[in-house]
């Protein structure tokens, strides 16, 4: 069935990668304030590292799902977690990253709908210094044309660690796409704008968790292993939790008006 897109105006908030239970917390006590302030019509979350910092179980994805959490993005971690693989084949708004071979679990798109409007929203893998069974730029062309007609916006998560592929899949996608989004490396990147074809891009939205660690490990242990070139276990940090996510606004099918940031301190109420 083709569908025939209106005006389709549609507000977007992504929520960079969420890391542990602390960033889980952060978005759950973050999100009824979000959502008053810019009155989302989607939500959709980087969800890779929220177990303990790695992957994601069936409990957090339905917990997520639970607080209205539209679709659920991963990436190279996206299999770590044995008991998440069936759960992934199963449910269509959780997506590993498209260019990921065929034979392996779960799906890379997925159509999502709020009140008339439709959203398809598309994961990939960059190829620099990140194991992806496929070339992401092929893979994103052709999901780019499945999509094409069946939606009104198209949300791309570039979960990748090379700036440079982040960048290029943004400007190779201009025009075509609402918003290109960087994931993967967990710090917010300065370049939020909308490219002049009207597609919203950012090359890192950075992470919903602990700014006082190393891109969320406890500092002492990330300083530790780069101190002696030892391996040493890492866990989760607990300081200093900040949502990093971005507000995406469109009026018109297929085309952003803005990309704004939203960095905020989350700051738990005493117990």
């Amino acid at each position: 069935m083709t569908h025939h897109p209106g005006g389709a105006p549609a507000t977007i908030l992504f929520v960079g990668d969420l890391v542990g239970g602390l960033g889980r917390r952060a978005l759950l006590g973050l999100l009824p304030a979000l959502r008053e302030r810019h009155d989302p019509t989607f939500v959709v979350v980087n969800g890779e590292n929220v177990a303990g910092g790695l992957g994601i179980t069936p409990k957090l994805a339905d917990e997520l799902f639970a607080a209205g959490v539209d679709v659920i993005t991963l990436g190279n971690h996206a299999y770590h977690r044995r008991e998440i693989l069936p759960y992934l084949d199963a449910h269509e708004p959780i997506l590993r990253p498209a260019n990921y071979l065929h034979a392996q679990p779960g799906h890379g798109s997925c159509i999502v709908e709020r009140g008339g409007v439709r959203l398809g929203v598309v994961n990939l893998s960059g190829n620099v210094f990140l194991r992806a069974g496929r070339p992401a730029f092929p893979e994103a062309e052709a999901l780019v044309e499945r999509l094409a007609g069946r939606c009104d916006h198209m949300l791309v998560d570039m979960h990748a660690e090379a700036t440079s592929e982040k960048v290029a899949m943004g400007w190779h996608l201009d025009g075509r796409v609402t918003a290109v989004v960087g994931t993967h490396t967990h710090v917010p990147t300065a370049d939020a704008r909308v490219l002049p074809g009207g597609t919203a891009y950012i090359t890192d939205v950075g992470m919903t968790g602990p700014r006082g660690g190393v891109i969320g490990v406890k500092k002492e242990q990330a300083i530790e292993s780069l101190l002696t070139q030892m391996h040493v276990r890492f866990d989760t940090s607990e300081d200093d939790p900040w949502l990093n996510a971005v507000v995406i606004r469109c009026s018109a099918p297929l085309r952003a008006d803005a990309i704004e940031q939203v960095l905020e301190p989350y700051r738990p109420a005493p117990a």
